[in-house]
């Protein structure tokens, strides 16, 4: 909007006084008063003596009112250019001490050190490389919480009368409707801290005790999405370039949230894309974008579906197509279409191993003739995390950890686990690499798949000469990349190991 506010500091006018007086303050190159229909004039006289001037007044609709509210307020008193500025040298300990334990939380002075706490939440999480920045209501407190390598980790507690306050600032800044407190909402924002962009995927969710939010933070500076990061055995990788080489196909990457499928998904797209190729994308949301690749976003409340958007992008004489998620019978559909009529298609399915991708595509409603004819190759992974080599203790493996992994007693071999120390904020782990296996459909996998054959018959002509999830994790724990224990958090223990190396 041209009349928004032109820096991001904190407006004259609070947000709440705003909203419930319908009486706003355009700071700027033409600063003006605005006002709701139907809201009190008289107040106006209040507002202008808060502000010190004699602006032009404009009326506008209550649509129209509460949509400038959220333009003007989204930022500010967060500037991203001075995020980390505003926070340096202060810890959140420090950062929640400054709240005034006013009972009227709507009381002007609570306002900047609400910012400032959130704004100290969000760069302590982008400096602890966190994921998710969680803030829970309970009945006597607000736990903030920070998912660190996919582990979570309490960063502060504060009131429970700070968490109407809290809520509602986060809400604003992503342009949600801070009235609504009965449905959930999702929404966006972008952020700078130094050197680093960051998008921030806000979610709400109504609780017993006020709202729960939870930040997803994409670090775009991150985003190199190269094969060769990806931590990818030499076989594994192989066999991911030789499915990507294909004219066409289905490529799978399975596994739960969180376990860097998209990234996976996006580091493929990243080396097929050429100029000589269209590659075009539906996703849910779009977590990262990326140059040279046409992405288009679901949005299921006007219709847009996976199934709807992979249709509409069949038209747009793609060679390369990536579906983020197959979740209907209808998405299953139209990719083995696509896939007939010679396109690539590269998507995710939730499942716990690459072969049960396959059975769980069936159950959508896919004719396992189909399957067998599409299907290149599925890869299943996770992201154990890294052990901090600056701290990490040897020991000898006990009896019942040496019958896991297959190792006599006889064999002189030594596992890792975590200690803590400054390096990893005494955490034990630092970073996370994947772990994976591959299917890939040769013409006897094609032929167990046309004849319905069962998963564990599948899985042993896939696994006779190649390593599953687990044996890649306890190749890892052997080398001391991570802790045995680890890999077992995330992975289920399939019969032992056959094909292990150091």
């Amino acid at each position: 909007m041209a009349d928004s506010q032109s820096s991001n500091s904190l407006p004259p006018v609070r947000y709440a006084f705003a909203r419930q007086a319908g009486i706003a303050f355009i700071p700027g190159d033409a600063p003006r008063y605005v006002v709701r229909t139907g809201a009190d004039r008289l107040r106006l006289l209040e507002v202008r003596r808060v502000v010190g001037g004699n602006y032009p007044v404009s009326e506008l609709g209550t649509v129209e009112y509460d949509q400038l509210l959220r333009d003007i307020y989204a930022y500010a008193g967060l500037d991203e250019t001075e995020l980390e500025e505003t926070t340096r040298g202060e810890s959140l300990s420090d950062l929640i001490d400054q709240i005034p334990q006013s009972e009227d939380l709507l009381d002007d002075s609570s306002s900047a050190p609400v910012i400032r706490l959130i704004n100290g939440l969000i760069a302590e999480a982008v400096r602890m490389q966190a994921s998710d920045v969680h803030v829970e209501s309970f009945s006597d407190r607000v736990v903030i919480r920070y998912r660190i390598d996919g582990v979570m980790k309490e960063a502060a507690s504060v009131s429970a009368k700070l968490s109407k306050l809290l809520v509602s600032r986060i809400k604003v800044m992503a342009r949600l409707d801070i009235a609504e407190k009965r449905l959930p909402q999702d929404g966006r924002l972008s952020l700078s801290l130094g050197s680093k962009s960051v998008d921030i995927r806000v979610s709400t969710l109504p609780s017993r005790n006020g709202e729960r939010v939870v930040l997803r933070l994409l670090d775009n500076s991150d985003a190199r999405f190269r094969l060769d990061d990806l931590g990818m055995s030499a076989e594994v990788l192989a066999a991911y370039e030789r499915a990507l080489a294909q004219p066409n196909g289905i490529v799978l990457v399975t596994g739960p949230t969180g376990a860097g499928k998209t990234t996976t998904l996006y580091s493929g797209l990243n080396q097929l894309n050429t100029l000589a190729r269209n590659i075009l994308t539906v996703e849910d949301p779009i977590e990262y974008a990326v140059d040279g690749i046409g992405q288009t976003q679901v949005n299921t409340k006007i219709g847009m579906t996976f199934a709807g958007g992979l249709r509409a992008i069949l038209r747009q004489d793609p060679d390369i197509v990536m579906v983020g998620e197959i979740r209907d019978a209808e998405t299953a559909e139209v990719a083995v279409q696509a896939s007939l009529t010679g396109h690539l298609v590269l998507s995710t399915v939730h499942t716990n191993s690459a072969v049960a991708a396959i059975a769980r595509l069936r159950d959508m409603g896919a004719e396992s003739y189909l399957l067998a004819s599409t299907l290149t190759a599925i890869i299943a992974q996770r992201l154990v995390r890294r052990l901090c080599h600056a701290c990490r203790e040897p020991y000898a493996p006990d009896r019942a950890e040496r019958a896991i992994l297959g190792l006599d007693e006889a064999e002189d071999v030594m596992l890792y686990r975590p200690t803590g120390c400054s390096n990893c904020k005494s955490l034990g782990y630092a970073g996370r690499v994947g772990i994976y296996e591959i299917v890939e459909v040769d013409e006897v996998l094609r032929k167990l798949i046309h004849e319905d054959a069962r998963e564990s018959e599948m899985a042993a002509h896939a696994f006779a000469h190649t390593q599953t999830l687990f044996e890649n994790g306890a190749c890892l724990a052997l080398r001391g990349e991570t802790s045995l224990a680890e890999v077992l958090r995330l992975c289920r223990d399939d019969g032992g190991v056959r094909h292990a190396s150091v």
